[in-house]
């Protein structure tokens, strides 16, 4: 575990580190699937930079809400005081909904085809989220309750983790597990081309978070009628993810998106 990474005597923060080393591989491998489907990589770039700053608005505001109970109002004259609440951290959680909103706002602006991206790239969201949490991991954030039994880690003092107690390691856990969804997201969207497999997602890491949030203990979880904030927004996301399966079972086959489709008709009236 280490906060930073040491090089060339430069101290190089290992949380960036390990997400831009987790959108790195994301993007090379984005861009074999798409150029292999003929289609536009500069319309990935758009959506994820909608996404990003959508993801990052809304993970920011998630994180300040659920601080509310241990912000001192009197000290929001303080630009310090201010500056140190908004560096504070961030929410997975208010990103991913902010990111959908930032993709969302982004296609109303530019046309670009969000069907065929979400189901093509979808395995790639946790894929990257995994590399976020061996961040979180190196940096001692989002850490696990007291545990002395098999494989404990004792984060040291300069982590943001409590130092010296064995702790349970629930961001490795939650990195591991996060790898095998991708796996399973992408074998379904190649070998099976399951039009599901976003809400297969949003359910499968739903049930996830509601269970590791048990076993975090770092601080602001925000806890509402014996559940976590997390908790709440996973049985909200599971109540969405079953309604949407019961109303796009009904729905005819959606293999082909909306803005394929008029690509299609276009090509044909030209012809």
């Amino acid at each position: 575990m280490h906060v930073y990474f040491h090089l060339f005597g430069l101290n190089i923060p290992a949380y960036g580190t390990m997400i831009i080393t987790g959108v790195l591989f994301a993007n090379l491998i984005a861009y074999f699937l798409i150029r292999r489907d003929g289609k536009s990589f500069d319309d990935l770039i758009l959506i994820e930079a909608y996404a990003i700053l959508g993801g990052f608005i809304g993970a920011k505001l998630l994180y300040i809400l659920i601080s509310i109970p241990s912000i001192d109002f009197r000290k929001l004259g303080d630009l310090e005081y201010v500056n140190n609440l908004i560096r504070g951290g961030f929410v997975f959680y208010g990103g991913m909904i902010g990111g959908v909103l930032g993709i969302l706002i982004g296609k109303k602006i530019h046309h670009y085809d969000v069907t065929y991206f979400a189901k093509k790239i979808v395995f790639l969201v946790p894929f990257c989220h995994a590399f976020g949490r061996i961040g979180c991991f190196m940096a001692g954030c989002c850490y696990g309750v007291e545990y002395h039994g098999p494989c404990h880690v004792v984060f040291p003092e300069d982590s943001f983790a409590i130092p010296g107690v064995p702790l349970f390691p629930v961001q490795m856990v939650e990195a591991f597990c996060l790898f095998l969804i991708s796996l399973l997201l992408f074998i379904l969207m190649i070998k099976f081309h399951s039009r599901f497999v976003v809400e297969i997602y949003i359910g499968v890491y739903a049930c996830l978070r509601f269970v590791l949030e048990k076993y975090r203990f770092d601080a602001d979880r925000g806890i509402y009628g014996g559940l976590s904030t997390s908790q709440w927004i996973s049985i909200m996301l599971l109540t969405g993810v079953v309604i949407s399966f019961i109303l796009r079972r009904k729905a005819p086959e959606d293999s082909l998106s909306a803005d394929t489709i008029s690509e299609e008709v276009e090509k044909k009236e030209q012809v």
